[in-house]
């Protein structure tokens, strides 16, 4: 069901880790970002646009993570973007024959892996490197792209409509999950991409995370500092105060994370000799 958020702006919120596929409202159609994950989902979604009498016009992947990659044929045709950084990444991981069949069984939760359609997964155009904004009749949609959590990763500015779509980042039921095996210093590539987010943020009236729950103009900058503090955390080793981790934390894997990202910086600080 898709519920609106901001003025020609609405979601459609997944079953799955709270995914949030975000419909922009154009003139002769909808830029659809992220779509879903589940296949009956995907296709609630392409029935609800029908019955608004708005096809999907283009489509974008903040990130070339497989939850942000997928599409349904009930979507149409229209032409799917990402970053030329997430679209050279997405075809170099599913260059090998047998990727979809490792994303099945390695990535995607066995008791979900049967209703998630990869056959038109990743297909997706890259736009030219420093492409300020998304092809489309519609809205200005700006695009800031920066290198924390995935590599090409995108954060979209509509500033007509006064929303902020984060990908994953700034969301309250997930900690920052950085790229740790795709940058030289994932830490700080992860604070630049929160000045990003900061700078981008002075009239933005709604954020919109790639997981969880859509926050207003109190939660843009709040949850920007929340973030930064849990990364400034994770760098010092000291243990973050973080409801995401926390005994009533939504989701209880996402302790896990956080210990596995502590495991991993502190690995990398020992073979670098550099302070823990």
């Amino acid at each position: 069901m898709l519920r609106q958020v901001a003025e020609g702006v609405l979601i459609h919120q997944s079953e799955f880790c709270q995914s949030n596929a975000i419909v922009v409202q154009g003139r002769e159609g909808v830029l659809l970002i992220d779509p879903g994950v589940q296949g009956h989902e995907m296709a609630c979604l392409a029935n609800d646009l029908r019955e608004l009498g708005q096809p999907v016009a283009a489509g974008f992947s903040t990130h070339p993570h497989w939850d942000h990659l997928l599409w349904h044929p009930g979507l149409g045709a229209a032409p799917r973007y990402g970053t030329a950084r997430c679209a050279d990444t997405v075809r170099d991981r599913l260059s090998d024959p047998g990727a979809k069949a490792r994303i099945a069984a390695q990535l995607i939760p066995q008791d979900i892996v049967e209703q998630v359609p990869l056959d038109l997964l990743g297909l997706i155009t890259g736009l030219p490197s420093h492409t300020a904004r998304i092809p489309w009749d519609g809205p200005y949609v700006r695009i800031v792209e920066h290198q924390a959590h995935a590599p090409g990763h995108a954060a979209l500015l509509i500033e007509e409509r006064g929303v902020l779509v984060a990908g994953d980042m700034l969301s309250d039921v997930l900690v920052p999950m950085l790229n740790l095996n795709g940058t030289t210093d994932p830490v700080e590539d992860y604070l630049a991409a929160l000045r990003l987010l900061e700078d981008a943020a002075d009239d933005i009236d709604v954020v919109i995370p790639g997981h969880g729950s859509v926050g207003g103009a109190d939660q843009v900058r709040a949850r920007i500092d929340q973030d930064r503090a849990y990364v400034h955390a994770l760098r010092d080793a000291q243990v973050p105060n973080d409801p995401r981790i926390g005994p009533s934390a939504t989701h209880d894997w996402v302790r896990g994370v956080h210990e596995g990202q502590l495991q991993h910086l502190a690995r990398r600080s020992e073979h670098d000799g550099t302070p823990g």
